[in-house]
């Protein structure tokens, strides 16, 4: 079954593609999309066709930083009635708290999670790849730019990150992330995330209004769902972002999630789901990232997907996938070597 995300994800989608000398309805069109779904900010579409379209959309332009670009003029106001009710706390962090509440309302595919060491706190984000091994880049740099931005509009458009920590490679031109995240940016990272002071996560907000938070509140329960369905979503979204920490007991997942560990257990159980399920499917989808189409060394991997040692990885990705990690990436690259060498039609 697909994840969801709110088709309010594509906004400036058409301003961005214009610009970028592409035709923004044949583009949807061609991910599987309608071009009314621009029109209609509430309705929940595929992540997938989402991905097919950012992704497809950076390709033809030659523009790297498309989705970031997207998120370049991003309001508040394009969150819908989540973005009320954060435009209304009374800090940073009550809105981030908010924000991470309700975020399977606004993108099944996306976790949020809040690390707090000492004077720092680390707001990191990851997005599930999906199935059909779809690169990653676009979307989560759209969801970066996107929270910069939510930033930005409580702490002022000067406002820079101490850092922002992306994992993929640097794209060939930088203008367009230096001007969104500044010029303290660090790409092949273990994860993504921004960096900031605790300080500004404890500024107050001086435009909050409590009377809107509470009418805000009452929107978004009254839409709410009673039944536990969302819960295998929320702990896929732990399970992606502890993974790589070396502490992705289902203990530390339910203390994350705010529940005890016999609630999960019930909960995943209801759709036919173990906690261990749950794990392998999120590792088999990191595989592909990293073993199948990434170049980082596989010790780095064996810790990105939760193993102790190399090792682990190795039985783990030969029982899975029916050969060793290390065959498969030497398959991968002949692959290539013959997809470059092969003569081209006249």
């Amino acid at each position: 079954m697909s994840s969801l995300v709110r088709a309010a994800s594509l906004t400036n989608f058409n301003e961005v593609a214009r610009a970028s000398g592409l035709d923004p309805a044949r583009m949807l069109l061609d991910a599987g999309l309608s071009p009314n779904v621009l029109r209609e900010p509430d309705l929940m579409i595929p992540v997938e066709n989402v991905a097919l379209l950012l992704r497809a959309s950076a390709a033809q332009s030659g523009n790297e930083s498309f989705g970031l670009c997207m998120a370049e003029q991003r309001l508040l106001s394009n969150l819908g009635a989540v973005g009320m009710l954060i435009r209304d706390q009374p800090t940073l962090r009550d809105s981030l708290n908010v924000l991470m509440r309700y975020q399977t309302q606004l993108n099944g595919s996306l976790s949020l999670m809040i690390e707090e060491f000492g004077d720092v706190v680390v707001i990191r984000e990851e997005v599930r790849p999906g199935h059909g091994r779809q690169p990653t880049r676009q979307r989560i740099e759209l969801a970066l730019g996107v929270m910069l931005r939510l930033v930005r509009q409580f702490l002022g458009e000067e406002w820079q990150p101490k850092r922002v920590c992306l994992s993929h490679a640097a794209p060939r031109d930088l203008g367009a992330h230096r001007r969104l995240m500044g010029r303290t940016i660090e790409f092949d990272h273990d994860f993504n995330c921004i960096v900031c002071a605790r300080r500004d996560l404890d500024a107050r907000n001086p435009w909050a209004d409590p009377a809107m938070a509470r009418y805000a509140q009452q929107m978004l329960d009254a839409s709410a769902h009673t039944t536990g369905a969302p819960v295998l979503g929320d702990v896929r979204r732990a399970v992606l972002l502890l993974l790589p920490s070396g502490r992705c007991t289902i203990q530390q997942v339910a203390q994350y999630l705010g529940v005890v560990c016999r609630t999960v257990q019930r909960r995943l159980a209801e759709h036919g789901q173990t906690y261990s399920s749950v794990v392998n499917d999120i590792r088999k989808e990191l595989a592909t990232r990293h073993v199948l189409e990434g170049d980082r060394p596989l010790a780095e991997v064996a810790g990105l997907l939760g193993f102790s040692a190399p090792s682990g990885l190795s039985r783990w990705f030969h029982h899975e996938f029916g050969c060793s990690a290390k065959h498969s990436r030497a398959m991968r690259s002949a692959e290539r070597r013959g997809a470059h060498a092969a003569p081209k039609r006249k």
